[in-house]
């Protein structure tokens, strides 16, 4: 199993053997720092709808009845900063300060300025050709496991699905009492390589003043929300769980802990089972390689695992600012590769196109249809509930032909 072959180790006693044990987190979407995740995409959204070669790079700061933007966008696009901040929250459920934010009563401050020219000179021409540039030099890892249906690590996905479950709950009041800050984390023990399990769950879901008995909300929420989504992945309900372990969680959102673009940028991805470059996503236009080239590496791996040529691949691409092809790409298969990892990456070469204009081409990243503020929430691959043109396996059977014509 994936997890066996990285090493992870946990030493439960003396006398206690030994556990093979990973674990991988996900937020709802009020958590602070999604909530300012979204906004970022909501913004980037809206100028691309206008003008599809806006250049924007939004950070956004989200604090006690206080949201602060700034970043940089070039763009022909009239925008309401201010009216799409407060329709974001209030589309998550923050309509008063007690909630954890007010979205009519709050302040926005806005900071925006224009983007660098000296960036967008190396942007609007790549240094060794006429073609776009990369946004900005950095290293993007894509990542795929035949672990799950959809090519994602199990502790992830069941960590994603959890907090999505309760969110659809609440907002269909049939969550009494919760509120939009949730947290999930999910262990999954790997010690039989036949035969995974579910080690323990951590489960924080914000509520109101209303609830008193602690005890039962948990009783509630592990029968409603926890113990259906476990039977959904063919899991029995005997696992460990702890569920608000703190107590009580009415202070959430930006209410009780300020939020960032671009912190959860691990539960955006592979929850920790795949290296990060660092570079977060939401906010920035596709000419950011941070987000279309790891969108592309993802394509890439998934496609490599979906044509049976390893069971986990690992793509690592690295740019330049201002130049449009990678200066590397590097692939490991852990182990698990089927042909030669020389031939598998001698058809990455042949088959992809990882540069800027490439990318945004492939995947229709300038296109009104393609919407950014979607992907916030719940991981921005793997996903069941959107058609993504990243998530397709349309390079399976020229993988397979490569393979067969070059072995």
């Amino acid at each position: 199993m994936p997890i066996i072959e990285m090493g992870f180790f946990l030493y439960r006693g003396k006398n206690m053997g030994r556990k093979v044990l990973f674990t991988s987190e996900s937020v709802s979407e009020g958590h602070p720092d999604k909530v300012c995740d979204q906004i970022a995409d909501a913004i980037l959204d809206e100028c691309l709808s206008q003008d599809p070669f806006s250049r924007v790079a939004v950070e956004v700061l989200a604090t006690t009845e206080h949201i602060t933007l700034a970043g940089e966008i070039t763009t022909s696009a009239k925008v309401d900063y201010e009216q799409i901040t407060r329709d974001v929250l209030r589309k998550i459920g923050y309509l008063k300060p007690s909630d954890g934010i007010g979205c009519d009563s709050c302040k926005i401050e806005n900071l925006i300025k224009s983007q660098s020219q000296d960036i967008a000179q190396g942007v609007d021409s790549s240094f060794d050709s006429k073609e776009l540039g990369a946004g900005d030099q950095g290293i993007m890892f894509g990542y795929a496991s035949n672990e799950t249906s959809n090519y994602m690590p199990l502790p992830i996905v069941m960590a994603h699905k959890i907090v999505r479950y309760a969110s659809t709950l609440r907002k269909e009041g049939k969550l009494p009492h919760s509120r939009p800050d949730m947290k999930a984390q999910v262990t999954i023990d790997y010690t039989n390589p036949n035969k995974s399990k579910i080690d323990t769950i951590v489960f924080s879901c914000q509520h109101d003043e209303e609830v008193k008995d602690m005890k039962e909300y948990r009783l509630m929420l592990k029968k409603v929300v926890l113990d259906e989504v476990v039977k959904s992945f063919g899991f029995d309900t005997d696992f460990n769980y702890y569920i608000n372990p703190t107590g009580r969680f009415c202070i959430g959102g930006p209410l009780g802990d300020t939020g960032v673009t671009g912190r959860k940028i691990i539960v955006d991805t592979y929850g920790g089972s795949c290296p990060h470059g660092g570079g977060a996503f939401s906010g920035k236009d596709p000419t950011k390689v941070d987000r279309s080239a790891t969108y592309a590496a993802r394509y890439c791996a998934k496609n490599i695992v979906a044509a049976s040529l390893a069971d986990r691949c690992q793509i690592q691409l690295s740019y330049a600012i201002g130049v449009s092809k990678p200066v590397s790409i590097a692939i490991e298969t852990f182990g698990t590769e089927k042909v030669d990892k020389n031939l598998i990456l001698k058809a990455i070469y042949d088959i992809f196109d990882f540069t800027p204009q490439g990318i945004i081409d492939n995947f229709s990243l300038r296109k009104p249809t393609f919407k950014y503020a979607e992907l916030c929430n719940y991981g921005h691959f793997g996903r069941p509930d959107l058609d993504l043109p990243f998530e397709k396996l349309d390079k399976v059977e020229a993988l397979k032909e490569y393979i067969n014509k070059n072995q």
